[in-house]
């Protein structure tokens, strides 16, 4: 059998994330209209691409019907004016979605089946709230295979502080405060906007055009934080300011073979090491990053200590603290989440491992001393995800990083 094929990620492009609801931004957009904006985007920065070699357009959504149903990958494929040839599909994998996507196309890649596809995701959550229309088993209750706090991410949340106490309150807010203040750096620096997609959008006063994240709340403090309330129990730790929030939007990438780049001439801005997914108990589905982790670390030969940087989703604070406090890592760390994460930026479930990738492949250019690094999340029901990528610019000096 011939050898695995390299996998690069050659671009990613984004929409603004919205608040969801009836005063968030896209609240008049559709959800297959703001993913297939983020395609045409990408195929726009992307023209050598013949449009008859991509094999293939994954599209994730989490709560897959309406306007992010029938079978989205296609629909999408043709509503951004793919040629009739190309075919798409639709994944679920929840808050993984878009990861997903990324990683089954890889797979595609690698098999030899496939030289090049679009891999993305969007979740437009004011109009499919997560779990809209679900109808779970009973035997999951009634059988206790799952607790009920399973099914309610902000409970899997508090069960973590209450199985580490050492990852308080206190850390949380700390931490939410700082994804808010990098995000905002950021953003005054010029480094997220290259990536972003405009989106025309309506509302009463007429029409505007989205440019920015909706959610960004620099002038967040550790006061304010502190007296916010904590909704999934009383004297909680979980509050709206230490959460991602409730939000649309959605993301495009294409991943390709390095033979493919090379042919259409384009210049990869990551290479695929390894990745991996691996199950936890549901009722603390934010741990499920450390084990799918260590398994791509194994998978590719790597200790933590080789990556120089990592994109970790801030679903909630705690889940991003209980990974970095398992693998040793400080929380205020330079090398995790340079720019902020989910808590500013927001969280449209489905679309936001690509926007993890989209940010790591932008500092692997400014970083050219970081030879790896690490997207992962947590996925609800259980389960983790993780991407290790290798930085095309590394110049051969090690990075070097506070373990």
């Amino acid at each position: 059998m011939a050898e695995r094929a390299e996998i690069v990620f050659v671009d990613g492009v984004r929409t603004p994330f919205g608040r969801a609801g009836e005063k968030g931004m896209y609240w008049n957009t559709r959800a297959d209209d703001l993913v297939v904006k983020a395609m045409i985007g990408l195929l726009e920065r992307n023209p050598s691409i013949p449009r008859d070699r991509i094999d293939d357009v994954a599209i994730a959504a989490t709560t897959q019907s309406g306007d992010q149903g029938l079978t989205l990958g296609r629909t999408a494929a043709i509503l951004a004016g793919l040629p009739l040839s190309v075919p798409g599909y639709a994944i679920d994998r929840m808050c993984a979605g878009a990861m997903t996507s990324v990683t089954t196309i890889a797979g595609a890649i690698a098999f030899g089946a496939y030289d090049i596809g679009i891999a993305g995701g969007v979740e437009h959550m004011g109009r499919h709230p997560m779990g809209f229309g679900a109808d779970p088993n009973p035997r999951f209750l009634s059988e206790k295979l799952v607790s009920a706090d399973a099914l309610n991410m902000g409970n899997t949340a508090e069960r973590i502080h209450d199985r580490f106490p050492q990852l308080t309150k206190e850390r949380a807010d700390r931490f939410a405060m700082g994804s808010q203040q990098k995000a905002w750096a950021a953003y005054e620096n010029g480094k997220i906007q290259p990536d972003l997609v405009p989106v025309a959008i309506r509302s009463e006063s007429g029409w505007g055009l989205a440019t920015r994240d909706e959610a960004l709340r620099p002038e967040t403090t550790l006061e304010g934080l502190a007296g916010l309330k904590t909704p999934f129990r009383p004297h909680g730790r979980v509050t709206a300011g230490n959460a991602s929030g409730l939000n649309d939007g959605a993301t495009a990438s294409i991943i390709a073979s390095a033979d493919a780049a090379k042919e259409f001439g384009l210049s990869p801005k990551m290479r695929m090491v390894s990745f991996a997914f691996a199950g936890v108990e549901p009722e603390i589905m934010g741990i499920g990053p450390v084990p799918s982790t260590e398994k791509a670390l194994r998978k590719a030969g790597l200790t933590i200590d080789d990556i120089g940087l990592f994109e970790l989703n801030e679903a909630f604070a705690v889940q991003v603290l209980s990974l970095l406090d398992h693998f040793g890592i400080d929380d205020d760390d330079p090398r995790v989440n340079l720019w902020g994460g989910a808590i500013a930026f927001g969280h449209p479930l489905a679309s936001s491992g690509v926007r993890l990738m989209i940010q790591l492949a932008r500092q692997f250019e400014e970083h050219p001393e970081v030879r790896y690094g690490l997207t992962a999340m947590c996925i609800g029901l259980g389960q983790g995800g993780s991407v290790i990528w290798e930085n095309p610019h590394y110049t051969g000096k090690r990075s070097k990083g506070k373990k």
